[in-house]
Order: structure tokens, then sequence, then C-alpha cells
């Protein structure tokens, strides 16, 4: 009785702090639950870009999603949180306050949730955003090159971008410009600062010219399941509460990539067999096209989003070979263009706290277009010159002979395998 009454106790205290420090205890657990959940997709993120790569170059790969999570983990902490939701009047990139995490970082909140609490989910997302760019490089640029790269663009490309979608006073935000869960600041700007990175970079030796097939496609397959339960945190979580916002996103995380994968396994039957890494793909394909939308649109049109979005995608992974250009594992194919498809949808089907093209406002489509092709033109144009300034400097690209060892060796002196 008494061990009852000390958690009653402890229950009421709890309530009483949350109604006089306007700390939410509920929206907090969810934000905290949603934020490790975002991270763990870096895992199955890994595991699904290893999968699709070379014996060789397996462990080179995981690599760029785990040092992602340290390198950006600092630079989310030290300015990449304040450039992009810092107070201020700017519309283009936020204040400088929270520098290294200061000034009333540990005591300001963030509506109903502490400040720190969406800071680290914030985080998340910039970190799983650059290692997303990695996807078209892999195989053949320099370990050091890529964190040169993503440190530098996560400081002015990824935080200016979140700031105009998502902080004060942010010009796209003011706009009117919707994304819920990340289309224009996480998929559209990682897929063209992927296509701009591969063009600088140039092809693997051997595209279209031997066999670059997946060493792993069950890798693959359980790293799109990992990244398929961990976004039901990044778009469920965007809600910023436990409440019929976050259900909605959850629900819609559920049937868009379940409708993705369907239709692209249904383009691939049509003309050959349904493949292991087709229906991954379509997976994330519709994960991507539904995160902008996720708590714009109702079920059914989110199933919509996710069956136009399977074979869109799927059709813009054939354009790497139509244009022989080595965008290796497809990020501006999927990410790229169902980010761009996922804006554009929430511009027509959203009902639920904005009204789309259905709701009898066709300027949001606009809107859509405008706000996204602003974010992916800038993320193109300032990832091909950082890119060109690495390669100027220390070099982007590997030798021939070490991509003909394999990165596994050459860059880190072990390998993924032992047999």
């Amino acid at each position: 009785m008494k061990r009852i009454m000390l958690i009653t106790l402890l229950l009421c205290s709890s309530a009483a702090f949350a109604a006089e420090g306007g700390v939410d205890t509920g929206d907090t657990a969810w934000l905290l639950v949603s934020s490790a959940m975002v991270l763990f997709m870096l895992p199955g993120l890994a595991m699904f870009y290893a999968g699709m790569v070379r014996t060789k170059s397996a462990l080179s790969t995981i690599m760029y999603s785990f040092v992602a999570m340290c390198v950006i983990g600092l630079q989310w902490a030290i300015c990449g949180f304040t450039i992009a939701f810092g107070p201020t009047e700017s519309a283009f990139m936020g204040g400088f306050q929270y520098l290294f995490l200061g000034g009333d970082f540990l005591e300001a909140l963030s509506g109903t949730i502490p400040l720190s609490v969406f800071a680290m989910f914030q985080g998340m997302f910039a970190i799983i955003t650059c290692a997303l760019i990695s996807g078209a490089v892999v195989e053949r640029i320099k370990f050091s090159a890529f964190v040169i790269f993503i440190l530098i663009w996560a400081t002015v490309v990824y935080a200016p971008i979140a700031h105009w979608v998502w902080g004060d006073n942010g010009w796209l935000l003011e706009m009117g410009a919707l994304d819920f869960a990340g289309g224009t600041v996480v998929h559209f700007s990682s897929g063209t600062a992927a296509l701009a990175l591969a063009l600088v970079l140039g092809n693997r030796k051997d595209f279209m010219k031997s066999s670059t097939m997946p060493h792993n496609v069950s890798y693959t397959l359980i790293g799109a399941g990992i990244l398929w339960f961990g976004w039901f945190g990044f778009n469920a979580g965007s809600a910023l509460g436990a409440g019929t916002g976050a259900g909605t996103a959850f629900a819609n995380t559920l049937v868009a990539p379940a409708a993705a994968g369907t239709s692209w396994m249904v383009m691939e039957w049509i003309k050959s067999k349904p493949s292991g890494i087709g229906l991954a793909s379509g997976i994330v394909a519709g994960l991507v096209a539904i995160t902008p939308a996720a708590g714009f649109v109702e079920p059914w049109a989110a199933i919509i989003i996710g069956l136009v979005a399977g074979i869109l995608c799927y059709y813009g992974v054939q354009l790497k070979f139509k244009l022989k250009l080595d965008e290796s594992l497809d990020v501006f194919g999927i990410h790229g263009i169902g980010g761009f498809w996922g804006a554009i949808a929430t511009g027509i089907f959203a009902t639920l706290g904005a009204e789309g093209l259905i709701a009898g406002n066709p300027k949001q489509v606009w809107l859509q277009f405008a706000g996204i092709m602003a974010a992916g033109i800038f993320s193109f144009v300032v990832s091909y010159v950082i890119a060109m300034g690495i390669k100027s400097t220390i070099g982007i690209r590997v030798e021939a002979n070490e991509e003909t060892e394999g990165l596994d060796i050459t860059q880190h002196g072990e390998s993924a395998y032992k047999f």
C-alpha cells in the first residue's frame, strides 16, 4: 500500500510540475523515443547501402553512416543547431545564442517539450541527411574527402535550409511552403547534393562495363526494415507531441511505403521477376514521398502518394543508365525524385491543418514547387562548389589501383569479412 501511495504521489508531482513549467511529460517522452528511433535508422541505412555494394567495399560503405553520427553529432552541438533554430529575425539563418548548446539551452522550452529534446531530435535529421549522400559516391570517394564534405555541407547547406523551412521567420515557412518531416529539408536537399557530388567525382571505372552486383541482398532488405521502423519516429515524432497529429503521421508511414513497395514490385513483375532490391527500394521510395505530407494528408491520399512514388522512383533509378552517370545507389533516383513528388503531392492532397489543391487551394502546389526548387538548386550549386574545392586541394577520389583493391583495405586497413 505504501509503495502504491508513493508512486501515486510521484505521478501527481510530475503532473503538477508539467502544468507549472509548461512541460508535457507525454510529449517529451514521445520525442525522446522518436529521437532514438531516428538514430537507429543509421545502422539500418548502413546495412541498406552496404548490401548493394561489392564485398571489397562493404565496410567502407558502413563507415560513412557511422562517421556521420560522430562528426555531424559534434557539428550540430557546436553550431548546426543554432544556425538552424537559434532565435533570430533573419529569414535565412538562425542566431548564435545556442553555440556549443550554451545560453539558456538547458532551461528553455520548445512548445511543450524541453529545447534540449527538440534539438537532439532535429540533430538526428541532420545526421541521417548527410549519411544519405554517401550512397551516390560509394566505392570511389576518399574517406577524408567525405568527412570534410559533410562537415561543410551540414553547416552551409543543411542548417540554413532547415531554418528556411522550420525556423523562426524562415522565408519558406513564411511563404507558406509545407514540409511536415523533411521532404525538402532532408530528401530533396540530399538528393541534389548527391547528384552534384557524383558529377564532380565521376563514374566508377567499371560502371556499365562489368558487374557491380549487390553482394548481400539480405542486408539491404533487413536495412529497409530497420529504416521503416525508425521512420515511424521520423514522421510521427515530427508532430512534436503525442496526439492525433502523431497518430495520423504514424498511420500514413505504414500505408504509403506499403503501397510504394507494392507498385515497384508490380513494375518489376511486369518486365521480369520481383527482386529483393526492388522491394526494398520501393519501400524506401514510399517512406521518402510521405515524409513531407505525413501529418497533412489522410490515409487514402497517403496510399495514392505511395503508389505513384513506387512507379516514379522505379523509372527514376533508370535515369543513371540513360545519362551514363554513376549515381551509385540511387540517392537522387529515390530521395531526390521521391522527395520532389512528396512535396508536390502535399500541395495536392493536404486537408489536415492545411489546404491543398483538392481542398480548393491550387496555390499550394505552386508554393510547394517554388520551395523545393529553391532548396534543391541551392543545395546542388553549393554542393558542387564544395566538392570542387575539395577536389582541387586534398583530392576527392581514390587512386585507380585503390578502387580496384576495394576501399575497405585501402581506406581503413580492414575488411568486412574474414573468410
